[in-house]
């Protein structure tokens, strides 16, 4: 199972990402969490504590292993550099692991990783993504950055399928009908929307009407938890903060279903 979390920023991403994580791992599913977002704050969202979180160096700022691999150091000038490194060990030697057998994979920023830019950087990027999304024998979550720009990347290619996070408002809704578009130009399999922060039936009613529109199924609706936001401000993971909370039991509903969707061969 490979999955892409995408989304207008703001609207739940990380939350959504994490918990899902540390469901498929509990669910016996050897399960890798791929941070994406700049902001990296899907460490806390796992549960890996704000002391290991903190020293985390992404894979984008490791320059001994880039020119390792590549055999070009970044932002040295000229040079030669491998647009095929050696990448099937990233992930064990990289990972750091998380509660309930996950391990977290911090990508950082990579700039143009599948639109033409050539650096030593986005060579590996790119050759991890490939590899993780067509060659590991896991279940890989990905917590894309907020908004389109990864989607001209190519990081997504390869994804069972892409979960776009849509809160019931029209800025969010706009930004997955372009991220269709954008989807379908990649060759993406399946979009399946994930409405967020739900608080009445006008809302779901609201949703339900965009994906009509979009021809997109509204795979799964998360109510809104203020309980959320308090997990966000201790810098606890939702799971651990209150894992009984409406919010983690709806995201263990999306979970059952994907798993009846990617059933494990």
């Amino acid at each position: 199972m490979k999955l892409a979390v995408v989304g207008k920023g703001g609207v739940g991403k990380t939350s959504i990402t994490g918990t899902l994580a540390r469901q498929l791992g509990r669910e016996g599913y050897k399960t890798l969490a791929i941070d994406v977002d700049p902001s990296m704050n899907l460490a806390y969202s796992l549960g890996i504590s704000s002391n290991i979180a903190s020293k985390i160096t992404p894979l984008s700022e490791n320059h001994s292993l880039i020119a390792e691999r590549t055999g070009v150091t970044p932002g040295s000038s000229g040079g030669v550099f491998s647009l095929n490194p050696t990448v099937n060990d990233i992930a064990e030697k990289y990972g750091i692991a998380g509660p309930d057998g996950i391990r977290l994979l911090v990508m950082g920023t990579v700039r143009s990783a599948g639109a033409g830019c050539m650096c030593p950087t986005n060579s590996l990027a790119k050759a991890l993504v490939r590899h993780l999304m067509v060659s590991a024998k896991e279940a890989v979550v990905m917590d894309m950055e907020a908004g389109l720009e990864h989607l001209g990347r190519g990081t997504v290619r390869g994804v069972d399928a892409m979960l776009c996070v849509v809160e019931p408002r029209m800025q969010s809704i706009e930004t997955a009908r372009r991220i269709k578009d954008l989807s379908t130009e990649l060759g993406v399999k399946t979009l399946l929307i994930i409405g967020n922060k739900m608080k009445n039936n006008a809302e779901h009613v609201l949703l339900t009407k965009a994906s009509t529109e979009l021809e997109l199924p509204l795979f799964a609706t998360i109510p809104y938890d203020e309980l959320i936001e308090q997990a966000d401000m201790a810098r606890i993971a939702p799971i651990d903060f209150a894992p009984n909370s409406p919010v983690v039991n709806a995201v263990e509903s999306l979970k059952n279903s994907l798993i009846m969707k990617y059933p494990a061969a």
